[in-house]
């Protein structure tokens, strides 16, 4: 069946005041950014969204959140952006902050019709007893607050009960998709997105590229067309945003980036960077980073950038970018 629809506007047409939309994503890496302005233009409001994170002040769901479209977040991170931090803070807000993994396996869950799992994640803080606020009261009181999880002993650890989630909606996007719905994501905008697709009851895709049917072969594809509704493609053009870019300076008398002394390894190959969840990235996750590899015989430099370490891996200039 051929999933694909001609305008991010249509793709989301349906989705109805106060739905739950789970969007994939991790911090600008990976971001249905086309849909999510589909929805504000759309002026969906009331919405309870499942999401690592939520965006920038002016870009991803931070544009829903300071349209004021967003009722409730679950999420692991505030992160960067400013107006998800006043609005919690001022009552404005219900927020479920919850462990990152934990928050991918509810997800995954849903998606496997598992209703609920054990963890260790979370035993021995306000995870396990309750007590974290999720809403604020006008005065600065605690209004809503999480309640103390079910545990329970297996061998000599205990874990927390938690339960799957699902969703009305699940907004994804991907590198590549098929007419039927089969996709494939870059490297580490990857993250939330396939787990966000499964836990959807309708599942809108945005790709950068769409393929005939039988184009992707069987053993690319990351997310089974089974769980995808709709695709739309997107312009790449305008939506490639960098979070944070660090920068240092090239030393002097450097070559140009990429053009390594002989025998000093391979040119143009991609630094090592290790992401949170222990995964590597060589690019394609909505970071850009430089690094300056030092001299032969000295030791290589890390820098550190929003989660990410990047080591230099031989003597020579990188760039990375979207």
């Amino acid at each position: 069946m051929d999933k694909v629809v001609d305008s991010a506007a249509r793709a989301v047409a349906d989705v109805p005041d106060g739905a739950v939309l789970a969007v994939g994503g991790f911090g600008l890496c990976g971001i249905p950014s086309t849909l999510i302005g589909a929805l504000v233009e759309a002026g969906t409001s009331g919405l309870r969204v499942v999401s690592n994170n939520c965006g920038v002040d002016d870009y991803g769901l931070g544009l829903l959140l300071r349209a004021g479209r967003i009722a409730r977040m679950t999420s692991s991170y505030v992160g960067e952006n400013k107006e998800f931090a006043r609005q919690y803070l001022a009552g404005e807000l219900e927020v479920e902050l919850t462990p990152q993994g934990t928050l991918a396996e509810r997800l995954r869950a849903g998606g496997a019709g598992i209703p609920a799992f054990y963890t260790p994640a979370g035993v021995g803080t306000q995870v396990e007893t309750g007590g974290l606020p999720w809403r604020y009261a006008p005065d600065g009181s605690v209004a809503v607050a999480s309640p103390p999880k079910e545990v329970r002993e297996f061998g000599d650890r205990r874990h927390l009960l938690e339960e799957a989630i699902t969703a009305d909606f699940a907004l994804v996007r991907a590198e590549v998709a098929d007419r039927h719905g089969n996709c494939v994501f870059h490297a580490a905008a990857r993250n939330f997105n396939p787990l966000c697709a499964m836990a959807g009851r309708v599942t809108v895709v945005e790709a950068e590229r769409i393929v005939a049917a039988g184009e992707l072969p069987p053993d690319a594809v990351h997310l089974p067309g089974v769980y995808v509704d709709r695709v739309v493609a997107v312009d790449t053009s305008l939506d490639k945003r960098v979070e944070r870019r660090t920068v240092r300076p090239r030393p002097e008398g450097a070559g140009p980036a990429g053009a390594g002394p002989a025998g000093t390894g391979p040119v143009g190959a991609a630094p090592v960077c290790a992401g949170p969840g222990g995964g590597g990235s060589a690019g394609g996750d909505g970071h850009t980073r430089t690094t300056t590899t030092p001299a032969a015989g000295t030791t290589p430099a890390a820098a550190e950038t929003d989660g990410f370490t990047t080591t230099a891996a031989a003597p020579r200039t990188a760039t990375e970018e979207n």
